[in-house]
């Protein structure tokens, strides 16, 4: 039996709104750690280790304070990527996913109690 049409809108309505909210739980998640620098782990690359005490802690907190995200960075909404320019220096920082072992992806990044969060903060240049 087919479904009607009334009801495909519903389903798909209803399969919307669970994307909506998984999507803003894994935003919710990584401002997290972005922002407070717990909940997972943080990662500076050598260049950015190399650029001195005082620039990276400018560049920590200028990933910290980062508030806006577009479609361009941010494709699939989850505040996982930017790009920032820090005392001339360009910068990007990403959020990757891990299984708890760190070995593979995450079987589900909405689940904090199976994802290991990896927050690492490179050069431009070193992307």
């Amino acid at each position: 039996m087919r479904r009607s049409d009334q009801e495909n809108y519903a389903h798909n309505r209803h399969r919307a709104t669970e994307l909506e909210r998984r999507r803003s739980h894994i935003q919710r998640l990584n401002d997290q750690l972005r922002r407070t620098l717990t909940g997972g782990r943080v990662m500076l690359t050598l260049g950015i280790r190399e650029l001195g005490a005082d620039a990276v802690q400018a560049i920590i907190t200028a990933v910290r304070e980062q508030d806006k995200f577009d479609e361009a960075g941010d494709p699939q909404q989850e505040h996982d990527f930017g790009a920032l320019t820090v005392r001339g220096t360009r910068i990007f920082w990403k959020i990757d996913y891990y299984d708890l072992q760190l070995e593979r992806g995450s079987p589900d990044p909405a689940d904090p109690a199976v994802t290991a969060r990896v927050l690492t903060i490179m050069l431009a240049s070193e992307y």
